[in-house]
């Protein structure tokens, strides 16, 4: 018996044979020499993709859900997109073969969302990574990979956003990547289907396709090539209890998260953009906790106008009907760059121009079109505003005005709006600090916990060398969240978590214990938390 670990992504037990995925392999580009064939050539390839895409697209709709369609969806967009078409361009002109330019132009601009901070943004580097490969398989043929009949543990490096979406869903126990996230599609999907499933693991695809079977644990995070029967009796028996665990909480779909002592917990969903709000929908949230904005911004060549935000807006409030939704307004800058805004470089842009810094700096070119979006689109649902890196009462209080101004803006021209309850996202020490200041401005608090550790600790998290330095747990941070709550609750106005801990199950009744009335997580993690909190005798 061999064993290993990895990150898991969704708990559950997998025992079977296994399947070590091997990606198309491209024969080698060669230049015909002439550029203007070239650039034929690629743009053929383009409009062949974007037909396999389309075909994808409704095969992803049918059998998946809008939400994995969607991803799709992008890639789609990204064939368009002016930034990589140009990009190709120049190196198909500097004499590049179509298919060497369409594949290193895609690793550019995926190496640029891979090294933002957000972990959804992250992960959307697979899209662009995805699409340009596409492209760069038409122009150099490249031979699929086949699956063998019935069910399997499939295993492999990593799982590119379509190869997820074209697997045969019904016959996949789990997967075992060697790459991924807890953002990446493979997560997503294996969240999607219910399915245990590890990322980041160390496991050796030469020794997995001469093993027998293999088993995963997505409880611990630990795999197993041919266990041994004591091992194989305990992951079965983990297995069936898995299964009884998952039926169980069916009954608490539905019901209102309530403790047993009568406090209500707000369970509600973080989404990245309008197609996400129907997953929220299907897992039985609440409400939105956080819709990250910056989804509509990135992996375009300018901004966005105010009439295609509010159209996303619009579309999220319509889907959850009255149902909460707490937009975050752009939370982009530093290292969270896109070309088109102009942003300067900066020597450490964690401490940099981000949030609603920027948003300031910048108000009529980018605060007031997104607020204007916003209010536009209250008339549609149950919206709320909340505001990024804050870190003084000053800077609240000036985009409060600027919200007062907006509206009084639109009924002036005749467009309905509704009252939006304006918040703050805790994530800055400061903010943490001068929590009971800040609630006489806000109408609502949202710890950001994954910056909040970051900068409470001084730890890069997503420096690896550091991993044992960042501790989510940490007394520091315990501290600060049981200020944040206690100045929510003594000024009258609800404070929630729409970070990492939100979800983690050792955390929620010390939550419940400390105030906070809302939870905000992953849709796949709703039931499972309000078994805990209906359960909690807080």
């Amino acid at each position: 018996m061999k064993q290993g670990s990895g990150l898991p992504v969704f708990p559950g037990v997998a025992i079977g044979k296994v399947v070590v995925y091997q990606k198309a392999k491209r024969r080698e580009a060669v230049s015909s020499g002439d550029a203007a064939v070239e650039q034929a050539k690629f743009d053929a390839a383009c409009e062949t993709a974007k037909e396999q895409l389309s075909r994808l697209y409704e095969k992803a709709k049918a059998e998946l859900g809008e939400e994995q369609a969607a991803i799709v969806e992008v890639q789609m967009l990204m064939l368009d997109d002016l930034d990589y078409l140009e990009a190709v361009a120049d190196e198909i002109a500097n004499g590049a073969a179509a298919a060497t330019a369409a594949a290193e132009c895609g690793e550019s601009m995926a190496l640029v969302f891979a090294a933002l901070d957000d972990e959804y943004m992250k992960a959307r580097c697979a899209d662009i990574r995805d699409v340009s490969q596409r492209v760069a398989g038409i122009l150099s043929g490249a031979d699929d990979f086949k699956l063998p009949d019935g069910s399997f543990l499939l295993a492999a490096e990593d799982l590119a956003p379509s190869e997820t979406i074209q697997l045969p869903r019904d016959r996949i126990l789990a997967f075992v990547t060697q790459g991924g996230s807890s953002s990446s599609h493979t997560a997503i999907l294996a969240r999607t289907l219910n399915i245990p499933s590890l990322v980041q693991s160390d496991i050796d695809l030469q020794d997995a396709a001469q093993c027998e079977v293999l088993a995963v644990d997505g409880f611990t995070g630990n795999w197993y090539m041919d266990p041994d029967a004591e091992t194989l009796a305990m992951l079965t028996k983990k297995q069936a209890e898995a299964a009884a665990d998952r039926e169980a909480l069916e009954v608490y779909r539905g019901k209102k998260s309530i403790t047993k002592s009568g406090k209500q917990i707000l369970l509600c969903a973080n989404i990245g953009c309008p197609e996400d709000a129907e997953a929220a929908v299907a897992g039985d949230a609440e409400g939105i906790g956080l819709m990250r904005s910056e989804f509509l911004y990135l992996g375009r060549d300018s901004l966005p106008s105010e009439d295609e935000l509010f159209e996303a807006y619009k579309k999220v409030a319509e889907i959850m009907g009255e149902r909460p939704v707490v937009i975050r307004t752009l939370d982009i800058g530093a290292d969270k760059q896109v070309d088109y805004m102009d942003l300067d470089k900066e020597e450490n842009p964690a401490l940099g121009l981000r949030g609603l810094r920027i948003c300031l700096t910048r108000v009529d070119e980018i605060f007031r079109p997104q607020l204007r979006a916003i209010y536009r689109a209250s008339a549609y649902g149950n919206l709320n505003v909340m505001f990024p890196m804050v870190a003084s009462v000053w800077e609240l209080q000036e985009a409060k005005a600027l919200c007062k101004q907006i509206r009084e803006e639109l009924e002036a021209e005749g467009i309905p709006t509704k009252d939006v309850p304006i918040g703050v996202m805790i994530e800055t020490p400061a903010a943490a600090v001068l929590a009971h200041e800040l609630a006489k401005e806000a109408a609502f608090f949202s710890v950001g916990t994954n910056d909040l550790t970051q900068y409470t600790l001084a730890v890069d998290r997503q420096n690896a060398k550091l991993g044992r330095f960042y501790d989510p747990y940490h007394p520091a941070l315990m501290a600060l969240l049981a200020h944040i709550a206690k100045s929510a609750n003594e000024a009258g106005i609800w404070a929630g978590i729409c970070g990492e801990l939100g979800a983690d199950p050792k955390l929620t009744e010390t939550f419940v214990r400390m105030g906070f009335s809302e939870l905000s997580m992953a849709p796949g993690r709703i039931l499972g938390t309000r078994k805990i909190v209906c359960e909690s005798e807080e």
